[in-house]
């Protein structure tokens, strides 16, 4: 079997990295002459680029007027553990995971934290069976699996006059997918995925009723001053209005505010939702024509628009990981898509990310070179038997 030719097209931005993602598009530094570098973020100038990027988020991603919006430490990771180790121990917890990161929420708050949860776990490629879950206990989830491909397609199965509490890890699905924010008391992100931002920045969304939580409730456990989202029991209402808990990056900031303006720009969330939806559509076709590839996704509906991963299926493949990495080597080699293997806890296969910040002229010109990759190593396996 010779190896078949490259494809005549490439992508003209081959970065579908799942985090940190793709820059806005026509992205350049000169984007960003207006950070209040070398200012404090307690200055006049630094509250109010904070607060800009507050309020910029409230109205791309129509959150309602009641709920807190805060910039916080450590990424989606930081947000996440600020909300359990705040909140959680109240009364009674699920945990429910179908990826990497669920995972991980799971390991925190039962051998961390040593809470007796109920956990749910579901195989990558599905998500639990929400009509299982007992929503008088506080429930914490990931809307969207970065690792796994799988999404929540609703929020129909969360009961609107719940007892407990909705914990969301919303990273890689805010500003790609509409949430049901009725039906989430916290929900976080961080700047580096569908906004295409930088990362060690976190983002807390918390409801009324989260809020009720932490000015009516006191873990038994120490929290770091990271994590302090109260004082002498009322919210420290400071941190949602930009004064963060410890030094943002103002360069960060910026950079996030440059990408909330563009989305803004296109029309706001409907435009962005519509841009991931159409990069992921342009995925979905092309593997519904090839024979040896098929989506992680086992149902359509719960199908990613973000982090849309792939898995090989053809008889010929002997070892599954080492094709996978030999493909996505290929692929980077000739500077057609950077970082698309899969997650390394992940069933192994493809993960590309269809993000808003990506255009679906670049996911279309990668298709053709998955197959030339595909047949090139193909080729070469047999080759070398």
């Amino acid at each position: 079997m010779s190896a078949p030719s490259t494809p005549a097209t490439r992508p003209a931005n081959p970065r579908f990295s799942s985090g940190p993602c793709a820059k806005i598009p026509n992205y350049s530094l000169e984007l960003l002459a207006d950070a209040p570098l070398g200012r404090s973020h307690r200055s006049a100038v630094g509250k109010s680029k904070l607060a800009e990027a507050i309020d910029l988020t409230r109205e791309v991603l129509d959150v309602p007027a009641d709920y807190r919006i805060g910039i916080v430490p450590g990424s989606d990771t930081g947000a996440v553990e600020m909300a359990l180790w705040s909140m959680l121990g109240a009364r009674g917890v699920e945990m429910l995971a179908w990826e990497s990161f669920g995972e991980g929420w799971v390991t925190d708050v039962v051998k961390q934290l040593k809470l007796d949860a109920t956990v749910r776990k579901a195989p990558y490629g599905q998500i639990v069976n929400f009509a299982q879950v007992d929503f008088s206990k506080d429930v914490v989830f990931t809307w969207n699996g970065t690792t796994s491909g799988v999404r929540m397609a609703n929020g129909d199965a969360i009961p609107a006059d719940r007892a407990g509490l909705t914990i969301c890890d919303a990273t890689s699905a805010a500003f790609a997918m509409e949430l049901p924010w009725g039906k989430l008391d916290v929900v976080t992100f961080s700047w580096q995925k569908v906004l295409g931002g930088e990362g060690a920045h976190g983002v807390l969304i918390l409801s009324p009723r989260a809020v009720e939580r932490l000015e009516s409730y006191a873990p038994a456990w120490p929290l770091p001053k990271i994590f302090r989202l109260t004082k002498g029991g009322k919210l420290n209402e400071g941190i949602f209005r930009g004064e963060t808990i410890n030094t943002p990056s103002m360069l960060a900031v910026e950079d996030c505010l440059v990408a909330l303006k563009w989305a803004q720009s296109l029309g706001g969330l409907p435009a962005l939702v519509a841009r991931a939806d159409a990069n992921a559509q342009a995925v979905w076709d092309f593997v519904a024509t090839t024979p040896w590839l098929e989506n992680l996704a086992e149902d359509p509906a719960q199908a990613s628009t973000t982090s849309v991963c792939l898995k090989f299926t053809d008889p010929r493949i002997s070892d599954g990981a080492a094709f996978a990495k030999a493909v996505a080597k290929r692929l980077e080699t000739e500077g057609v898509a950077l970082d698309i293997g899969a997650y390394r806890d992940a069933p192994a296969g493809l993960r590309i990310w269809c993000g808003s910040t990506v255009e679906t002229a670049d996911v279309a010109a990668l298709m053709p070179w998955i197959d030339w990759a595909f047949n090139a190593e193909i080729a070469s396996q047999a080759k070398a038997a």
